[in-house]
């Protein structure tokens, strides 16, 4: 499939509010990024259909009402579950950042889709909101989002209350479903350093195929090296989050 053929949707509505930085990420490498109200895509659910890509961005999804990303979860769930199902079924992709991320655990679509839920993201261990950049180890995992930067150390701006990645179960169950996870090679991202409380550090997991991500940071606000605090203050300079975008999009390339 040629690059400029290849659709990704890009919801909004509702409290998320990342969807213009994560549309530009994608339409840097030449796809078409659509911006789609969640009420439009439910009212319509064949844009679904027509898309390569399902993005679901970071934010505030109905004010985190019950919970980050719930509401938003349920809606979907409910209103567009057997699209979504029939859209990962053909072996299309789905990004989850942030909100978006918390948002595909509680659909429970990650770690393994349509399976008892067996992970969940709460608050940090601080108690608090959490606003910086991090570093991030890049494990070898089947994400095809993360192929480019595998083995390696980068820096990512985090921005999130309910971060925290925990496991259902009692201790010894909680290993067990790490070490399927570790076994699987589903750990696409973890933090060098404890930065929230995350169950062994995790920042982001993949479903079994590789194609379903969920991340806590926001690749997309590191499209440019200028963004980083610390990167070259060229416009010019490509960011380490540009890399997530163009995987996805060269598996679609390959795979479409």
């Amino acid at each position: 499939m040629k690059r400029s053929d290849i659709k990704v949707l890009v919801i909004t509505g509702d409290g998320i509010n990342c969807e213009e930085e994560t549309a530009l990420a994608f339409r840097e490498h030449g796809v078409v990024a659509r911006i789609i109200h969640i009420y439009d895509l439910i009212h319509t659910p064949s844009l679904l259909e027509e898309a390569h890509i399902f993005a679901m961005p970071g934010g505030f999804s109905f004010g985190d009402e019950i919970g980050s990303g719930q509401i938003l979860a349920l809606k979907l769930k409910y209103s567009l579950g057997s699209e979504l199902k029939k859209f990962i079924d053909s072996g299309k992709l789905i990004i989850g950042i942030c909100n978006g991320f918390q948002a595909l655990v509680r659909l429970g679509l990650l770690p393994k889709p349509f399976t008892t839920r067996e992970m969940t993201l709460t608050h940090n261990r601080q108690g608090h909101f959490i606003n910086r950049w991090v570093d991030l180890s890049v494990p070898n995992s089947k994400c095809v989002w993360t192929k480019k930067i595998v083995n390696q150390t980068i820096a990512l701006p985090i921005r999130h209350g309910e971060g925290k990645i925990v496991f259902a179960g009692d201790l010894k169950t909680q290993a067990i479903t790490y070490e399927i996870l570790i076994n699987n090679q589903q750990i696409a991202l973890t933090y060098v350093d404890d930065v929230n409380g995350s169950y062994q550090r995790i920042a982001g997991v993949c479903d079994p195929s590789g194609r379903i991500f969920g991340l806590m940071p926001h690749p997309e606000a590191a499209i440019s090296e200028w963004l980083n605090p610390s990167g070259a203050k060229k416009s010019d300079a490509v960011g380490i989050g540009a890399s997530f975008f163009e995987s996805g999009i060269e598996y679609c390339e390959n795979n479409f």
